[in-house]
Parts: structure tokens; C-alpha cells; sequence
């Protein structure tokens, strides 16, 4: 693996040196390169929570340019580099940013994905005619490696997230070996930028420990008007068969092993022993739909679902049963809360930070079955006390704005882009030494 020390750098330019200087009083108006492998609409975590930032930060008055796979449905023109005028994640006509679309290939057993090829020399160009003040590496695919490399050789401050637990889903594939080689590749990507943002306090405990530094921790957001107990419709619940006194469980996202869904049914059959009616309905697709489907009959299946008719789901059921252990957030549990629904789960990521035991949802220590499991028995058969939970879990929602998110996110640019105002002083003034 190359040292990226080791990349031949070009000097600032006479502009960005000038905007650097600046920054004591620049609130906005930043140019802002942010470098992802995942987009809507494409459905996962990652995805969802950067275009509520890009957007967030484009209404703030910062120039985008969207640096991303060209996905299955779109098409690079020709001698355009990629670049393109793009509508935002909402769609708005008047909310536009620039897209440089990159060539990608869909990545393995996730189909509807795609993975950036590498290309450090088209995006070094690029930025040499049209220099962004920052960039944000979202993802550390071949893409993210190769906008680290160029923003590196032009010597402009780059922050990254860490949004996905690669290391952890190497033992959900068979793949235990590799842990260790990835979360190598992972710290010599991430310590190579100037911080790295991370969403809970344990995360960067836990990353610290793996030798990752200028961790800062930055949670996220989530809809309380498109996630919402009032888009609860009695039409939907009928259609699973369940009455307004009956319970419904649900559990939204991939169908996968590392969303460790054996043990949701099992609390699932679990709760039955106490209360037979009780439904349970999986959103989401992926490679494990077609096997669950022929062993459970009994659940529900409503495949991939989507804004609206998403939120209306979450909003149908009465209990969330979340039992995945490779999370770094877990956007679902905060979009559950929002909708009205009592959490079951596990102690760390989203529900660590948001849930409070025994007030708006039960907690269990982390990767103990046995417990997960007698949480989720507590509350069958009480639908009373599901609702309360419900309840106080909508309230926590409320005060996860995204606003307030965006603005810490902002935050890390200010200071990155001091960190490198101060280092290029440092070398001037060395230079004047020596000389």
C-alpha cells in the first residue's frame, strides 16, 4: 500500500491561499468537494444521512460538488469530465449543486450498490481548474483513496467519516481472517486526513483503541415530519391482519447476515408463547429474502420501501426489534423512535445514545442473545406499555435536528481548514529561517 507521504504535492494556489486566510470570518460560502460511493437512491444508512448533510450545508450557502459513482440509470457525456448540474436530494429545482460523476462497478453480493474505480489523476485535474476549499471523504472505497491521494497532492485539507463497520462484517461472510488487514487499510486511510467523524462517544473509544486518531464524534439526524406517529394507517395494519389491539414487531433494513435477523425472529417466536397474535413484518431485500421466506411463512415481507410509504410503515407497527451488532449508527432506530415505536436492542450505536432504559425503549448489553431476547418477552402481550415507550421514544426524536448536525459538521471544516492555514505558516516561516 502506497504511503501517501510519499505523493509528489504541488503548491497552493495564490487563491486558496488566500481563502485560508480568510477563514476567521467565513461562517459559509465554502466550496466543498464531498466524495461518496453511495447516494440516493440508493438505500442504506450512508446514503440517507450524507445527502441530509449535503443538502443542509447547500442551504447554508456552501458550493457543492458531488463526487460519486455514475449509478446503473445514468450516463457520463461525453468531453463533460463527469460534471453535471444536479437537483437535490428533495428534488427542488432551485436547490442545484454540481456532480462529477466517476466510473464505477457494482459491488460484490450488493448488486444494487456500486464501487468508484480508481481515478487520482482525473480528480487532480479537476481540482487543479476548480479547487475546493475541503474535501470530505464520506466512504474509503477506491474512490475515496484516490480523492484522498489528489486532494493530498494539492495540499487541501480533507476530513473523512467513519459510517460503516467493514472490519465487523468480515465474520458475518466467513471472511474472520481479513479483520485484521482491513482495519489497517481503514487507520491508514483515516489517519491520513485531519479528523474523522464518528457518531458515538464508544466508536471513538473503540477506534482510539485501534490506533485511529483526530476522532470527533458527530451524531445524526432525523426526519420528525416525514417520520411520524401520524402517518400510522389502520388500511396497512388490516392488510397484515392485525386488529388495533393486536401488536405488530418490525424490523427495517437489509437482508443480510450482518443484520443478525435469526435472532429477531426467534424473540419474535419467543413473544408468541405470550402473545399469539402477534405480527411481525421485515422491510428491506437482500440475499437472505428468498431462504427466510421459505422458513417463515408467517412473517411478513414488504421488500424495499420508500420515503412516504417507509415512514408509513414504521409508523403501522407498535414495536421495533433491531438486534444487529455491526452498526455505526443505525439510522433505523431513531426513524423508529420518530414514528412513535418502543426500541428493543442492543446498548451501543443509535440506541446507546438515544434510548433510555426502560423509559423510551429496553436495552440489552451488547451481543448478549439471552438478553436481547427476555427484553423483547417483557413486552409481549402489553401493548399499554409499548405505546408509553412509543411515546417517550417520539420525544427523544424531536430534539434530533438535523440543523444542529449540519452546523457541527461545519464546524469540522472550519477547523481542518485552520489546522492547514497554521501548518503552511509554520513551513513559510521555516522557510524564511532557513533561507
Amino acid at each position: 500500500m502506497q504511503d501517501l507521504r510519499d505523493v509528489d504535492v504541488a503548491p497552493p494556489s495564490p487563491a486558496a491561499t488566500a481563502a485560508t486566510a480568510n477563514l476567521a470570518t467565513a461562517a459559509a460560502g465554502l466550496r466543498v468537494a464531498v466524495v461518496t460511493e453511495t447516494w440516493p437512491p440508493e438505500v442504506n444508512g450512508v446514503s440517507v444521512t450524507i445527502a441530509r448533510i449535503v443538502q443542509g450545508l447547500h442551504a447554508r450557502g456552501h458550493d457543492i460538488e458531488l463526487v460519486r459513482p455514475r449509478q446503473r440509470h445514468e450516463r457520463i457525456e461525453p468531453h463533460s469530465g463527469g460534471l453535471t448540474e444536479s437537483p437535490s436530494p428533495q428534488g427542488t429545482p432551485q436547490e442545484r449543486w454540481s456532480e462529477r460523476l466517476m466510473p464505477g462497478l457494482p459491488v460484490p453480493r450488493y448488486p444494487d450498490l456500486t464501487m468508484g474505480l480508481p481515478c487520482a489523476r482525473a480528480l487532480r485535474q479537476a481540482w487543479t481548474l476548480r479547487r475546493p476549499d475541503i474535501v470530505h471523504l464520506v466512504t474509503e472505497g477506491p474512490l475515496g483513496w484516490s480523492a484522498l491521494r489528489a486532494a493530498r497532492a494539492l495540499k487541501l485539507p480533507v476530513v473523512s467519516d467513519f459510517r460503516t463497520n467493514f472490519h465487523a462484517y468480515s465474520r458475518h461472510y466467513g471472511l474472520a481472517w481479513l479483520r485484521g488487514p482491513v482495519m489497517a487499510w481503514l487507520r491508514h486511510f483515516h489517519n491520513a486526513t485531519a479528523c474523522t467523524m464518528v457518531p458515538t462517544e464508544a466508536l471513538k473509544s473503540a477506534l482510539g483503541a485501534q490506533g485511529l486518531q483526530r476522532l470527533q464524534v458527530v451524531a445524526r439526524g432525523v426526519d420528525t415530519h416525514q417520520f411520524s406517529p401520524a402517518r400510522r394507517s389502520l388500511a396497512l395494519r388490516a392488510s397484515w391482519g392485525a386488529g388495533p389491539s393486536d401488536t405488530v414487531a418490525l424490523c427495517v433494513g437489509r437482508l443480510a447476515p450482518e443484520k443478525n435477523l435469526g435472532l429477531v425472529l426467534d424473540a419474535v417466536e419467543s413473544m408468541r408463547q405470550h402473545d399469539p397474535r402477534l405480527k411481525l413484518v421485515l422491510v428491506g431485500d437482500g440475499p437472505m429474502r428468498t431462504a427466510l421466506q421459505s422458513r417463515h411463512p408467517q412473517v411478513l415481507f414488504s421488500g424495499l420501501r420508500r420515503g412516504e410509504d417507509l415512514a408509513m410503515h414504521y409508523a403501522s407497527a407498535d414495536l421495533f426489534l433491531f438486534a444487529s451488532t455491526t452498526e455505526t449508527w443505525g439510522n433505523v432506530v431513531p426513524e423508529a423512535m420518530a414514528s412513535g415505536l418502543a426500541v428493543v436492542g442492543y446498548d451501543y450505536a443509535a440506541a446507546s445514545q438515544l434510548v433510555r432504559h426502560g423509559e423510551s425503549g429496553l436495552l440489552a448489553r451488547f451481543d448478549e442473545r439471552v438478553e436481547f431476547l427476555r427484553m423483547a418477552v417483557v413486552l409481549a402481550g402489553d401493548i399499554e406499555r409499548i405505546r408509553a415507550l412509543g411515546r417517550k421514544a417520539r420525544d427523544v426524536a424531536l430534539r434530533q435536528d438535523w440543523g444542529r448536525i449540519v452546523g457541527l459538521v461545519e464546524a469540522e471544516y472550519e477547523r481542518a481548514l485552520h489546522r492547514t492555514d497554521a501548518a503552511m505558516t509554520g513551513r513559510a516561516a521555516d522557510m524564511r529561517h532557513t533561507g
